[in-house]
């Protein structure tokens, strides 16, 4: 079958987006846009998700970690209702079974996790969606035109693009902190370790949830070690640190917002006030709104809605000796990492105009 090129978006209306997926993160993400008023000129045209309308329009309307939605909302014959601005809704379990091209889109926001290689993502290309934004890594850099973290790459986006991953929650909190410390002291080797909050591939008592059989274990009563590909996805981005970077993952029994405990070796001396020193003032300065830093004596529960990539906790920067570095970042996994979704969305979207 081939493919058409998308049409560029036409700069008399506002971008027309469609979310496939309509879970954690598709709900921030049409959330995300109405805090920050961005619905204004990103209209949700369209929601692809197989449960049946009255649940989305009730966990869009509350939401235990983020509160109840910034907008009156309510659910139609077949579409949500955002103050009165109908969406419509399907509840296809395959990207062939929507009509895409019906909606006049500019982008989808692919939001359900299930397609990460080029077979699979181009499926949605074939169905008539313009343009595919993941909101997951692709299985191979070669499974995607483009591995995004907002505020490191991305003006590499050309517009001519097709497949655009947002990579990860804990690679947008991570490269750019790693980004800055490699150009300034000279990163040797990395050690990432990331607690995590729980998630829906975990159940709550143990039961037959999955493959992996740790993640068959309670949720809510265990510290539980996961795989992860953070080593990868950072090495995708900063090639300069490939062979350098390994990463471990622990889910923690809390509902959101995570930390990476990171162990740098540097290429200079320096003190523990050197680093946070560099970190607070790019926090204040070229990297503000993507980073944040603060020496408060932090718990997790700070940080729920927090919009920054993440955020240093300069309290808890250790060195051992001069080259060994020990730092605490926490991002919400959540909620940071949808609106760089937003971000990378209005960026390509802009590019291609």
């Amino acid at each position: 079958m081939s493919i058409a090129t998308p049409v560029p978006p036409s700069a008399d209306r506002p971008f027309r987006l469609a979310i496939n997926g309509y879970g954690r993160i598709g709900r921030c993400f049409l959330r995300a846009l109405h805090e920050s008023g961005l619905n204004e000129h990103f209209q949700v045209a369209a929601i692809n998700e197989p449960a049946d309308l009255a649940s989305i329009a009730y966990l869009t309307r509350f939401d235990s970690t983020h509160g109840r939605f910034p907008a009156r909302v309510e659910a139609g014959d077949d579409h949500l209702l955002i103050d009165g601005t109908a969406i419509p809704v399907s509840h296809a379990t395959t990207p062939e079974a929507v009509d895409w091209a019906n909606h006049e889109l500019d982008l989808v926001v692919e939001c359900s996790g299930q397609y990460s290689d080029r077979p699979g993502l181009s499926r949605f290309i074939e169905a008539g969606c313009p343009r595919l934004l993941l909101s997951h890594p692709g299985n191979s850099a070669a499974d995607v035109d483009a591995t995004i973290v907002y505020g490191i790459n991305h003006a590499a986006i050309t517009g001519r693009e097709r497949l655009v991953s947002n990579a990860s929650c804990t690679t947008n909190a991570v490269v750019p902190v790693l980004s800055l410390l490699h150009d300034e002291l000279g990163i040797e080797h990395a050690m990432l370790t990331t607690l995590h909050s729980v998630m829906n591939d975990q159940p709550l008592i143990d039961g037959y949830h999955h493959t992996d059989l740790r993640r068959t274990r309670s949720a809510m009563q265990s510290i539980i070690p996961v795989s992860t590909g953070l080593g990868r996805g950072v090495e995708r981005l900063l090639p300069a640190l490939s062979g350098r970077v390994q990463a471990k993952a622990i889910r923690v029994p809390t509902h959101n917002v995570s930390a990476i405990d990171m162990v740098l070796s540097v290429a200079r001396d320096v003190t523990a006030a050197d680093v946070n020193r560099l970190l607070a003032d790019a926090a204040s300065g070229p990297y503000a709104g993507l980073i944040a830093w603060s020496d408060e004596p932090h718990a997790s529960i700070d940080f729920n809605h927090d919009a920054h990539s993440a955020i240093v906790d300069g309290g808890q920067t250790r060195m051992i000796g001069p080259r060994l570095v020990n730092l605490v970042i926490w991002f919400d996994n959540e909620w940071g990492f949808a609106n760089r979704m937003v971000d990378v969305a209005r960026h390509w979207l802009q590019a291609a105009r």
